[in-house]
């Protein structure tokens, strides 16, 4: 599946995020509070980060470890891998943005 966002690399971190709908809504009206949650964005761009996101939680150390963190806080799974994703997002923007390549951390 090929994913097209041409505004990838020209954005800020929150705007990045909200293009992926991956930026939390607050829900509050004067004293009552409820649930932050996320909407909108694009859809593709948000298929196409669910499946990375599972494998980042599952073999890359750095990503993993911010996983097992959440997951230890008491963050349901899908909250987890949701910052995955926006995580994700704001990585290939920056490094689309600084014009440089992917290398992995080596030991």
């Amino acid at each position: 599946m090929l994913v097209e966002c041409p505004e990838i690399g020209t954005l800020t971190r929150k705007q990045i995020a909200s293009l992926a709908g991956r930026a939390p809504m607050t829900r509050q009206s004067g004293q009552w509070r409820g649930k932050a949650f996320i909407q909108g964005g694009r859809k593709f761009l948000r298929d196409a980060l669910y499946m990375p996101a599972l494998v980042a939680a599952r073999f890359n150390p750095d990503l993993r470890q911010r996983y097992q963190t959440m997951i230890q806080a008491g963050k349901p799974a899908k909250v987890a891998l949701t910052a995955l994703m926006r995580k994700l997002i704001e990585l290939a923007n920056a490094i689309v943005r600084q014009d440089r390549e992917w290398t992995p951390k080596t030991a």
